[in-house]
C-alpha cells in the first residue's frame, strides 16, 4: 500500500451525556477498500459522517489527503464523493439531466453518457430513477460519486436488497473504481461482501474498534484460538450455486 489517504486520530462523537463514538483511531491507506463494519449501533456512520464533513466531532483529529478536517472542510469536500440515497433525487429528472445538475453544483463539467456507461446504464440515460430496477438505482448511486473525480467514495451498504447477479455485477464496478485508483470506504452488513471486498476492515462495536486487520488475518485469528465451525464449510456455498445455474448476466425488473 502507498501513503496514508485518511487518518483518524482519538476521534470522539458525544450526544450529550451519550458516547456515540469513543476514542478511535485508525488510518486509511491510498488505494484500498476499506470497510467500516458493525452492528446497529456501534458508530460507524456517525464515524463517517464526521469524516464526509456532515457531522461535528467533539474532540480528536481527522485528516483526508493532508486536510485537516477542522481547518480545511471545504477542500476534503472536493476529494470525496458520497453515495446519494436514490429517494434523494429529484423525480422529476432523468439520469442525464440529473448528472448534469450535479455537475452544475461541483461546478464540473461532465459527459453524462460517458460516465453512465461507466456504470452500465447509457440505455437507461433518458429515464427517471423511479423507472429504474434496484440494481440500477444502486449503480446510478455510485455514479453520482464520481461526478467530482474523487479521491475518495464512500458507499453505506450499497448492496442491500440486491439479487444475487445485482450484487456481485456491484462488486466488480467497485472494484473497477478501486482500480481506476479511487479510495473506497464501505460499510455492509454482508459478511461474504466484506470479505470479497476490502482490502482491510476495522470492526466496530458500542463506539470503539475492536478489531482492524485483513480479512485473511482476522478469519486466520480466530481459527488459531480454537474456534470451529459447527459445521464443514463446503468450498461453494448456496450463492455461488445460485449464480452457476442461474447466471452472472444482469436481470432487470
Amino acid at each position: 500500500m502507498s501513503k496514508i489517504i485518511i487518518l483518524v486520530k482519538d476521534l470522539v462523537k458525544k450526544y450529550g451525556t451519550f458516547q456515540a463514538v469513543k476514542s478511535i483511531s485508525f488510518d486509511v491507506f491510498e488505494g484500498e477498500i476499506f470497510g467500516l463494519l458493525g452492528p446497529n449501533g456501534a458508530g460507524k456512520s456517525t464515524t463517517l459522517e464526521i469524516i464526509e464533513t456532515l457531522r461535528s466531532k467533539t474532540s480528536g483529529t481527522v485528516t483526508v489527503d493532508g486536510y485537516d478536517l477542522e481547518k480545511d472542510p471545504s477542500a476534503i469536500k472536493k476529494i470525496i464523493g458520497v453515495q446519494l440515497q436514490t429517494s434523494g433525487f429529484y423525480p422529476g429528472l432523468n439520469l442525464i439531466e440529473l448528472i448534469k445538475l450535479f455537475g452544475g453544483l461541483y461546478n464540473r463539467s461532465v459527459n453524462p453518457m460517458e460516465l453512465l456507461k461507466k456504470v452500465n446504464l447509457e440505455d437507461k440515460a433518458k429515464s427517471k430513477t423511479k423507472e429504474l430496477s434496484g440494481g440500477q438505482k444502486q449503480r446510478f448511486s455510485i455514479a453520482t460519486t464520481l461526478i467530482n473525480q474523487p479521491k475518495i467514495i464512500f458507499l453505506d451498504e450499497p448492496t442491500t436488497g440486491l439479487d444475487p447477479q445485482a450484487r456481485r455485477n456491484l462488486w466488480d464496478l467497485i472494484r473497477e473504481i478501486r482500480e481506476n485508483g479511487t479510495t473506497v470506504i464501505i460499510t455492509t452488513h454482508y459478511m461474504d461482501e466484506a470479505e470479497q471486498l476490502c482490502d482491510r476492515i476495522a470492526i466496530m462495536d458500542e463506539g470503539r474498534i475492536i478489531k482492524l486487520d485483513t480479512p485473511e488475518k482476522l478469519i486466520d485469528d480466530l481459527v488459531e484460538s480454537g474456534f470451529e465451525r459447527p459445521k464443514q464449510m463446503k468450498a461453494a456455498n448456496l450463492e455461488d450455486v445460485f449464480i452457476h445455474l442461474t447466471g452472472r448476466e444482469m436481470r432487470e425488473e
